[in-house]
């Protein structure tokens, strides 16, 4: 039977596809543009996005497992919910979902209101599913590392409760991981929430602190300024994507996004090794940035 991918060409889901084929999983990848999706030989490629009821319908043909990643879009909600009602239509009882962490915690922040309204009909409609729920991705930092290799500031603003930091390739291995655990499954299982965190909690002040250890030089963190952190997000994207941002990142400042007792242990032991770090991304950057 056949794992189906969604947002197989995103940097979590490419990767989810990688990590399937090398465990020798059939994968079918759901793309807008399959002559841009470049992903490896003998993965099946559907063409068709979230609102095309016609083409989920093709593309749910002999499979048997989905993994449900949707992009922060205005219609995100309405994607997944489609998505979810016509696997539910076409039989399929084994669902990984892509969620955030504290969902329904951050219920102003838009895109995390819209996922834990999907969890909430995973969860009431007894759907068979794991809903994994990432913290901020350390990969994201990659957009501001100029600012700090060239301003010698670390300007997300982080707050001091802490985030517990993923490192996407983590994510994805232990989205593949699930996938397979229920792929493999002789009945489908029940319905399940596993936090993905990074192994550290780290303040902005601390966030700044590894860049100057790596940097050898000092980088500062100059705290919190919500509005110009909108007005820098709105240069390259749509003022209602920078203003979501903007809520998360104050949803940082006054909640932090910190793991339960017990999940760095939990992933640790499904990986069969430590947890990459930020630390290891900050040398990673600054080595690229020598050279």
């Amino acid at each position: 039977m056949t794992i189906l991918v969604t947002g197989a060409t995103g940097q979590v889901g490419r990767e989810v596809v990688n990590q399937l084929v090398r465990r020798g999983a059939d994968v079918r990848a759901f793309v807008r543009d399959p002559s841009k999706a470049e992903l490896p030989a003998g993965v099946d490629v559907a063409k068709g996005d979230l609102l095309d009821v016609d083409a989920l319908r093709s593309a749910f043909q002999g499979v048997s497992t989905l993994f449900l990643l949707n992009a922060v879009t205005p219609d995100e909600y309405t994607q997944a919910i489609v998505t979810l009602n016509v696997a539910r239509e076409a039989g399929i009882e084994r669902i990984v979902y892509l969620s955030v962490i504290h969902s329904d915690r951050y219920v102003n922040v838009p895109h995390f209101a819209g996922k834990f309204g999907v969890e909430r009909m995973l969860e009431t409609m007894g759907m068979h599913a794991t809903i994994l729920r990432p913290a901020y991705f350390i990969g994201n930092d990659l957009s501001i590392k100029d600012v700090i290799t060239g301003h010698g500031v670390y300007p997300m603003p982080v707050g001091s409760k802490g985030l517990a930091m993923i490192d996407t390739r983590d994510l994805a291995e232990i989205a593949a991981l699930e996938l397979l655990r229920r792929e493999n499954a002789a009945q489908p299982l029940p319905l399940e929430r596993i936090n993905v965190v990074g192994p550290d909690t780290l303040t902005g002040t601390a966030i700044a602190q590894i860049w100057s250890d790596v940097l050898g030089r000092p980088i500062a963190y100059p705290g919190e300024d919500f509005a110009g952190f909108e007005g820098n997000l709105r240069q390259f994207m749509p003022s209602w994507t920078a203003y979501d941002m903007r809520m998360m990142t104050e949803r940082f400042v006054s909640d932090g996004m910190q793991p339960e007792q017990g999940d760095v242990a939990r992933l640790t032991a499904m990986l069969g090794r430590p947890l990459r770090s930020y630390r290891e991304f900050a040398a990673d950057v600054a080595g690229h940035s020598a050279t």
